[in-house]
């Protein structure tokens, strides 16, 4: 039981470094689509 519990676990881990990598990749590009818009309505005005 212990011993399904540690793979448990251990994949657990794995799935929610990947979830993080994707939130972080997630966020970086919604920055730099808002830094081109806001490029782009700063040189319109």
């Amino acid at each position: 039981m212990s011993e399904r519990s540690k793979m448990n676990r251990v994949r657990r881990e794995a799935k929610q470094e990947e979830q993080a990598k994707k939130v972080i990749k997630g966020i970086f590009i919604a920055l730099i689509i808002l830094a081109i818009l806001f490029m782009i309505y700063s040189t319109i005005m």
